[in-house]
């Protein structure tokens, strides 16, 4: 449900004089999923929220109701296109600065929804349009008491996935000398079902080489053999098969043998110590009720991995949000592909995950991180992985 005090109060302690929500087939899901439109629209809406006083509304003569659902009375129906603008100038008339779903020289590509002729037709009004990102964050991201919930749920499915995982490798090379990356995944998956989950994605199983692909897709054509001294990545994400479910994300590795080599090792070792220098940050920072932005997480990260050496493997961002979709809407942990300079809030949840990709093998080590209601900070998904998993035949 639209909760208009809490928008507004929001609105007001950011500075500005309202939030224009936009959207056009759903372009602008962040906006469609604020005031909880209908998918099925077909016709431009918009949506204005004052800092104070009664919101107004835009809609399209074939769709009059479209956002008879929500708060206000001053609802402006249009049918040409000039009458679209006007009814923008309407919407917008008095006001200075509003927030969008707009990002400046697209800085962060996953607030920047509104397409730049709409941002032009606001400007033309006399408007300057700044970015919503912490108020999408706050009224899109934040988690209530039941996506918690089905969060830890999910969470004790994904850990126990690993399990099932490395046990199923070392039966199958006790019994037939090898597995693939595929077998491996598709035990995985039947793991998800058996456990009545869903993900939009299989899992990465990756061999070797293929480990140093931050990225891969095990597929028939380059389906590698898992056997006696293989190192395999596994990252695996799902959410329980529900309404409004949100993710878990995990990354571990493990090698087929007594005795891991020292390489891995080493690379492990600095991998785990970048992902606990994030973990650190994150608690220092609640534990002080400081703020803290998503690109000092990834900085308090990178700079383990820099110091070692290996700063130019490292090839992602640290971390990114997670909500229903497995990569989130709200603060990522950011500050190489963007300067995430949202603030990491209550009622978050995100992915800690750095890596290190050579030629023959890549690390990762990914965990989520939960803040609830009272700002407690959770590390979910099981315990962390403090050795490379030897699996043994």
């Amino acid at each position: 449900m639209f909760d208009l005090a809490a928008v507004q109060s929001a609105v007001r302690e950011q500075s500005l004089d309202g939030w224009l929500l936009y959207d056009f087939r759903q372009l602008n899901v962040l906006a469609a999923r604020v005031v909880g439109t209908s998918p099925k629209l077909s016709r431009r809406w918009a949506y204005f929220v004052p800092a104070s006083g009664k919101p107004k509304k835009l809609v399209h003569v074939i769709e009059p109701a479209a956002l008879d659902h929500l708060p206000g009375d001053d609802k402006t129906v249009y049918l040409k296109w000039q009458e679209f603008e006007a009814g923008l100038a309407h919407l917008l008339n008095g006001v200075k600065r509003v927030a969008m779903e707009y990002s400046p020289r697209n800085g962060n590509m996953y607030i920047g929804r509104v397409d730049a002729g709409t941002v032009e037709i606001v400007r033309g009004c006399g408007v300057e349009p700044v970015s919503s990102g912490d108020l999408i964050q706050q009224f899109e991201a934040t988690w209530d008491d039941e996506q918690e919930a089905m969060h830890f749920e999910a969470a004790k499915h994904t850990d126990a996935a690993y399990g099932v995982a490395w046990q199923f490798i070392a039966e199958q090379i006790r019994n037939t000398g090898f597995t693939t990356e595929l077998d491996v995944q598709a035990r995985i998956m039947k793991h998800f079902a058996d456990n009545k989950m869903t993900t939009y994605s299989p899992p990465i199983v990756g061999e070797g080489p293929h480990s140093g692909d931050p990225h891969f897709e095990p597929k028939a054509e380059v389906n590698r053999r898992i056997a006696a001294d293989s190192f395999v990545l596994i990252d695996l994400w799902a959410k329980m098969d529900r309404p409004r479910a949100v993710y878990s994300d995990l990354t571990r590795v493990g090698y087929v043998g007594e005795s891991v080599p020292a390489k891995i090792n080493e690379v492990f070792h600095i991998v785990a110590a970048a992902r606990d220098a994030g973990i650190a940050r994150v608690k220092r920072a609640f534990e002080k009720g400081e703020p803290l932005q998503g690109w000092e997480v990834d900085g308090a990260t990178r700079e383990v991995i820099e110091k070692a050496g290996y700063g130019k493997y490292f090839t992602h961002r640290t971390g990114h949000n997670i909500g229903q979709e497995v990569h989130g809407n709200g603060c990522h942990i950011d500050g190489l592909e963007t300067k995430e300079e949202r603030r990491v809030m209550r009622r978050t949840c995100f992915s800690i995950e750095p890596g290190i990709y050579l030629p023959e093998f890549g690390v990762r080590s990914e965990i989520d991180v939960y803040i609830d209601a009272k700002g407690g900070v959770h590390v979910t998904g099981g315990p962390l992985q403090t050795e490379v998993r030897r699996i043994l035949v």
